[in-house]
């Protein structure tokens, strides 16, 4: 059991790390939100926006980070979801027993 865990650790740690090494450190990395609006540019020079952020994040890395607040909360409703439901099978079938 610990040499499997070992090794999905080492696995994850690759995965992880392997886009930083194949990617380089020159490439720009660009939300849908950039690629849209230039699309949008591309099609439609004269568009103008109907609609304005109410605040936008002073820096790209607060933007990251509330992406990635989103996703965690999230995941932790989905991993309560699960294993409720999974403890709540579980003591059915032990009450059946």
């Amino acid at each position: 059991m610990r040499k499997t865990n070992t090794i999905l650790i080492l696995i994850v740690i690759l995965l992880v790390a392997s886009p930083l090494f194949l990617v380089g450190h020159k490439a720009e990395f660009s939300g849908a939100d950039d690629q849209g609006t230039t699309a949008i540019a591309q099609v439609h020079p004269g568009y103008k926006q109907w609609f304005k952020p109410i605040w936008e994040p002073p820096s790209g890395e607060i933007e990251s980070f509330f992406f990635a607040l989103q996703a965690a909360i999230g995941a932790g409703f989905i991993g309560y979801f699960l294993g409720s439901s999974k403890s709540k099978k579980e003591a059915d079938a032990s009450e059946e027993a």
